[in-house]
């Protein structure tokens, strides 16, 4: 079995954060958990990335956070994208449509003929 599988590629966790919080304010865990259902499991985030990418965003203005009551009645700490955030993520995205975009150009590429 691929070592590699369920591995966020280099440099989207931010951005998938982003966009879960831009549905709806959750927490740590619930963040992973829907990245997780929506990539219909081929991403697992481990707890031990998602909370430091929280705080460098929180540290950055792209999130809000503060302690909310959870719907199991614990204590968690809820995030929410801020406006900043919000202008971020639009960023992310472009730069994401623009290199997949790239990417996809080479993978489809072929020799032209007499070419080589």
């Amino acid at each position: 079995m691929d070592e590699r599988r369920g591995e966020l590629l280099q440099g989207t966790l931010e951005m998938l954060v982003l966009k879960t919080l831009s549905l709806e304010p959750t927490h740590g865990w619930g963040i992973g958990q829907r990245i997780q259902q929506v990539s219909r499991d081929v991403f697992q985030v481990n707890q031990g990335s998602i909370y430091p990418a929280l705080q460098r965003m929180v540290g950055r203005g792209w999130l809000a956070s503060e302690w909310r009551v959870t719907e199991n009645g614990r204590r968690a700490r809820y995030y929410e994208l801020t406006a900043k955030g919000r202008r971020q993520l639009e960023a992310e995205l472009h730069e994401w449509r623009r290199s997949s975009g790239a990417v996809n150009w080479i993978l489809k590429a072929q020799l032209e003929e007499g070419a080589a």
